[in-house]
């Protein structure tokens, strides 16, 4: 199964692309891309929406993953800041569809949990056991796409869990 995970945010968005190969003689999870779509702020919104889907667009069609894993729209107290990210949030989600992907969604809590073991967990930590699950040497960075490959992470850990139980995805 590989799984592009995407971590949207209004300034960037991350990315991260993990495979998990549960029917090879040592299942593990692997690492094969991770990234940014960096947008300016200088920018408006529409050149900046355009330039995420397009990028991701991009790296959807170089990995082919099986599924996609976003972050669910968490509450924010600047309505202005949560339309935003929400408008980022469609176009990643549009970006996939367009392909044909499906889409899984998480909460935070619910990603946190599954890569940390706690769902209120601070961002280095969650950046600290993604590197050791993916057996990589360094953290990795940005922050952003820290948080993409533990979406990913997130959905594969979920996915097993539903195959152990018998529940078709």
């Amino acid at each position: 199964m590989r799984v592009f995970g995407i971590d949207c945010g209004t300034e960037i968005t991350g990315f991260g692309v993990v495979d998990w190969d549960g029917g090879a003689r040592q299942p593990r999870l692997e690492c094969l891309a991770l990234g940014a779509v960096r947008l300016a702020k200088a920018k408006p919104l529409p050149a900046r929406l355009d330039q995420v889907f397009r990028d991701l667009t991009a790296e959807l069609d170089r990995w082919q993953p099986d599924r996609v894993a976003i972050e669910e729209v968490f509450y924010s107290v600047n309505a202005k800041s949560a339309l935003k990210l929400g408008q980022v949030r469609g176009v990643a989600l549009l970006a996939a569809a367009q392909k044909g992907i499906p889409v899984a969604e998480y909460a935070p809590l619910k990603i946190k949990s599954s890569v940390v073991g706690y769902g209120l967990a601070k961002k280095e930590q969650v950046q600290f056991m993604v590197a050791r699950l993916l057996g990589l040497d360094a953290l990795p960075e940005p922050t952003d796409a820290a948080d993409a490959l533990a979406i990913a992470i997130c959905h594969i850990h979920t996915a097993q869990t539903l195959a152990l139980q018998g529940v078709a995805q």
